[in-house]
């Protein structure tokens, strides 16, 4: 049992880091009242944890904070509920976060990638990643895909249903998915995207972009 010395400390601590865990939840989930309430569920958990061997409040905070969102998204509840943001926005910002170690930063990813792996077919992967991640146009994600304009406007909104339905389009591979998350740190960290595109568009998806 925590003294009131020690929750005041503890609420001290949560209320500094407060709007960046909202920002985190918003980010993964889309949802505001949806972030609000994983916001105070991460409290409740910082408020239990024995913090005496919590050597970095800040990443414990944030790891909580995104682990519940990600279990927010693959929820049947929001399966039923279209997101406003992408998970993606939440991945390109992750790795710029530096009460969180590199280490944490790795395995926050690579589970949100895994999740889209086994939402998106290849192609859709490789779409959505390259659009919404990293913003790229969608005649140059087409020249890459090696497909229409048409047909990769269509793949994102494709991979946009499936991320919301929950519809599994197939299994993770744990060397490509290794792969793929660290190609997408990489590429987030460097901002050398070669060995992204080559995976997500030749060796992953393939001829499977039509």
């Amino acid at each position: 049992m925590s003294t009131p010395d020690e929750l005041d400390l503890a609420l001290d601590i949560f209320l500094t880091h407060r709007t960046r865990l909202f920002g985190i939840a918003y980010r993964v989930t889309g949802e505001v009242c949806g972030a609000e309430d994983l916001v105070q569920e991460a409290w409740l958990r910082w408020q239990r944890t024995d913090r005496t061997i919590v050597e970095n409040p800040a990443a414990f905070l944030t790891t909580t904070t995104t682990n519940l969102a990600i279990n927010v998204i693959q929820s049947a509840r929001y399966r039923h509920e279209a997101p406003t943001a992408s998970p993606l926005d939440y991945l390109i910002d992750t790795v710029d976060d530096e009460p969180v170690s590199r280490t944490e930063q790795t395995a926050l990813v690579e589970e949100l990638v895994a999740l889209l792996m086994a939402r998106l077919t290849p192609a859709e992967l490789a779409a959505y990643v390259l659009r919404k991640g990293f913003e790229y146009a969608y005649v140059d994600i087409a020249a890459l895909l090696r497909t229409s304009v048409a047909n990769t406007r269509q793949l994102v909104r494709r991979a946009q249903t499936r991320l919301v339905t929950g519809e599994r389009a197939s299994a993770v591979l744990i060397a490509t998915h290794r792969r793929l998350a660290n190609a997408f740190l990489r590429a987030a960290r460097t901002g050398d995207r070669r060995d992204l595109e080559r995976l997500l568009t030749g060796e992953y998806a393939g001829s499977r972009a039509a």
